[in-house]
């Protein structure tokens, strides 16, 4: 089943419909973003995101390039924006990151190319990142006079501190090499092998527990930037009691002691 959208791609595949594949679908601008791109990016992982059947989305794109960040003819429009709409503007970019980093269900982003700027942001919302090995990398804003500000707190926690300091302030380009050195990326694959190794993290999301799959995503969000205080090991306590407790957690212990198949992998 697919759905065609002006600037998106929407397919759903597997049993009962469980993976879903957004696709960027502008290469004639090397996808590059607009309030178009940005409005159709939130409502289609907002949507998704309230699907329950849905296992894992893989967030794609067409043409040479993943994303080349802002669409020049937005950028020509934003140059007469007062500041009142240059800060609605960035909060409608912030919303969409927001919104993908936020969905309950896992995103693979499948990089086949260049990423630029907000594309950075784009795939550091993500929570599994395969690339090519000659995709390039760049965080340009600061050659145009501007900062990577919406995105900002997601390629920090993606990249790291001490190289997104070095990135931000440099906007030189770096290799996949160099982003996977640095976790921004975590596999790397040829042009042949990509989709070979986008389905085999397919095959071992769709493996696992849905609910616990969903669980476990938050979790990380959660707790790792957060103080290990009492609240925080009684929080996790409970997550663990709520999971076990659970029709899922039950039936998953149950069939790893009996050696048989829990209802998910039927």
């Amino acid at each position: 089943m697919s759905e065609q959208q002006s600037s998106l791609k929407i397919e759903r595949s597997g049993p009962s419909g469980q993976i879903a594949r957004v696709t960027l679908n502008r290469p004639e601008v090397r996808n590059a973003f607009n309030e178009g791109v940005i409005a159709e990016l939130t409502a289609a992982f907002a949507e998704l995101g309230r699907d329950p059947a849905l296992r894992a989305i893989v967030l794609a794109a067409e043409g040479k390039a993943f994303c080349a960040g802002a669409d020049l003819n937005w950028m020509k429009a934003m140059a007469g924006y007062s500041w009142d709409e240059n800060h609605a503007d960035a909060s409608r970019l912030a919303e969409m990151l927001w919104t993908i980093y936020s969905c309950p269900v896992p995103v693979i982003a499948r990089v086949q190319g260049d990423v630029y700027a907000g594309g950075v942001g784009l795939v550091s919302v993500c929570d599994v990142v395969v690339a090519v090995d000659t995709a390039g990398f760049c965080l340009s804003e600061a050659k145009l006079g501007l900062l990577p500000a919406t995105i900002g707190p997601y390629v920090v926690r993606a990249l790291g501190e001490q190289a997104s300091r070095r990135y931000f302030i440099t906007a030189e380009r770096f290799s996949a090499a160099e982003a996977y050195r640095l976790g921004l990326v975590h596999e790397l694959a040829t042009a042949e092998t990509l989709d070979e190794k986008v389905e085999a993290l397919l095959s071992a999301l769709c493996a696992n527990g849905p609910a616990a799959v969903r669980a476990c995503k938050r979790l990380v969000q959660d707790v790792a930037h957060a103080t290990i205080t009492a609240s925080l090991r009684d929080d996790t306590a409970r997550r663990i009691a709520d999971i076990r407790a659970s029709e899922e957690g039950r039936e998953g212990v149950q069939s790893f002691l009996n050696k048989s198949r829990p209802s998910w992998l039927a």
